[in-house]
């Protein structure tokens, strides 16, 4: 079993925010362009499922990205409340859910740095 590095796996996870966040802003920005498919990311789970199976290289010094680098490929259509009849299918009310589950994590992601950062504080003046 590996070890769990907590402020590594909660970076991967800011960086996933933040690129759920531009998704869901772009899908924002062109409610009204016709034809237009709302997008969203693989769920955070899923994407770090995936990064575990990635190939290593045959040689040490190879460099394997991390699972968030790789989101370009995690983005997907997504099915919203409703299609217009320009067949666009961002739903504005589902898109301020999803950047609300965003703010939402970022803050509990905050908040786990802050308490955990505490604890190590704690530890290393004992």
């Amino acid at each position: 079993m590996e070890p769990v590095y907590l402020f590594n796996l909660i970076d991967q996870q800011k960086s996933w925010l933040s690129a759920r966040q531009s998704v869901v802003a772009q899908n924002i920005v062109n409610a009204d362009t016709p034809g237009y498919r709302a997008q969203d990311l693989m769920p955070f789970s899923r994407v770090m499922e995936r990064g575990a199976l990635d190939i290593s290289g045959a040689d040490p010094k190879h460099l394997r990205p991390s699972p968030v680098e790789t989101l370009a490929a995690a983005i997907r259509p997504t099915e919203g409340w409703e299609t217009t009849h320009s067949g666009n299918t961002v739903s504005p009310e589902f898109e301020m859910i999803k950047a609300g589950e965003v703010r939402g994590a970022f803050t509990l992601d905050t908040n786990l740095m802050r308490a955990f950062h505490g604890m190590w504080m704690s530890a290393v003046r004992a």
